[in-house]
């Protein structure tokens, strides 16, 4: 009798593996279970919903990449843009020390050369220093 008991027992923990606990006292049917478990398919009308829900969710998700698509392509159009001012801005500055150089090195010529007509040539202490004329 014990053992038909534990047999019990085990048979209606595989057959039900929702129930936690003590076997009940009475073994339940496992059709009973099922019909329990089986709900009616969806209606057809259920199915064009969830299809029609699906749809625009679809369409929406297209929308929105399509706008990130086009906001990206102008941040990278802008960019682009500011690249190239960037680079033509960068190459006037350039110019423009270049010329500052080729100034710079003008005048340090024209100094050495003014220092070279300023030497002391004179004929007597009391003659005023002349500039060299050339």
């Amino acid at each position: 009798m014990e053992q038909e008991h534990q047999e019990m027992q085990l048979l209606s923990y595989s057959t039900t593996p929702h129930h936690y606990g003590p076997a009940p006292a009475q073994f339940e049917s496992p059709s009973l279970d099922l019909q329990l478990s089986i709900s009616a398919p969806p209606s057809a009308r259920e199915y064009r919903r969830s299809l029609e829900t699906l749809k625009w969710e679809t369409a929406e998700q297209i929308r929105l990449a399509a706008m990130e698509k086009a906001y990206a392509e102008h941040m990278m159009e802008l960019t682009r843009r500011e690249m190239e001012a960037a680079q033509s801005e960068f190459l006037r500055a350039r110019s423009l020390w270049e010329r500052a150089m080729e100034e710079v090195h003008r005048a340090e010529k024209m100094r050495e050369k003014a220092a070279a007509c300023m030497e002391i040539t004179c004929l007597s202490c009391t003659h005023k220093f002349r500039p060299c004329l050339d």
